[in-house]
């Protein structure tokens, strides 16, 4: 009957043991997974998709995938910016790199209640907060907050 028992506490500590391993390989796993909070895909004039981008809290970066061949001419830039119908366009970066991905250093502050992206074409390098966006836009897009 010892022999039974012991038997039965070895099992169960094994067991309790593999339990704690996969608990602690499933958190490193969901530590390292992209969440994303906000996604937004950018249209251009034809209401075609452009740009689709994402916005991930735990990297604090938006990343922007390009999704038509549209490129820049050599002394334009491609700025984004977030837009509020009661305040001044929002600059958050210059896509920098023609590749078809891009990420963006963004703190998730500049998302909260931001309903629209936009894409302007700007002179070489961007322009500043102050002087704002050359319009029309090439690309804008609702932004939507993802529910968690």
């Amino acid at each position: 009957m010892l022999l039974v028992i012991a038997f039965g506490a070895a099992t169960g500590m094994s067991m309790f043991e593999q339990f704690k391993a996969q608990m602690s390989y499933l958190q490193k796993q969901l530590l390292t997974t992209p969440q994303i909070k906000y996604i937004s895909v950018l249209l251009d004039e034809k209401q075609a998709p452009a740009l689709l981008v994402t916005f991930d809290p735990q990297d604090k970066t938006l990343q922007v995938q390009r999704l038509n061949e549209v490129k820049e001419g050599r002394e334009d830039t491609m700025q984004l910016w977030a837009l509020q119908a009661d305040k001044a366009p929002r600059s958050l970066g210059v896509l920098a790199t023609s590749g078809k991905t891009l990420r963006l250093p963004v703190d998730q502050l500049a998302l909260t209640d931001v309903p629209q992206l936009a894409i302007s074409v700007e002179a070489k390098g961007g322009v500043s907060q102050e002087a704002g966006p050359r319009l029309p836009y090439l690309f804008t897009g609702a932004v939507v907050q993802k529910a968690l």
